[in-house]
């Protein structure tokens, strides 16, 4: 399963899974290195998925881009 981390609050990361639903993980159990936006594979070890994160990150600015022309 994979997720997006939508934010941070107090000791938990808030984060928006495949079917839209909201769920919180304990900081704790996320990878040090996650920021928001960052998509996360979530299983027995919670791993950043850093190609997708890149993908969701292209396309972001990709889209941001055409606003400003």
């Amino acid at each position: 399963m994979t997720g997006i981390i939508d934010r941070f609050e107090g000791e938990f990361a808030v984060v928006e899974l495949e079917n839209m639903k909201m769920i919180n993980i304990e900081k704790n159990k996320i990878p040090k290195e996650a920021e928001e936006g960052y998509v996360i594979n979530i299983g027995d070890v919670i791993t950043v998925n850093y190609v997708e994160t890149e993908k969701r990150k292209n396309n972001i600015e990709s889209l941001t881009e055409d606003l400003w022309k």
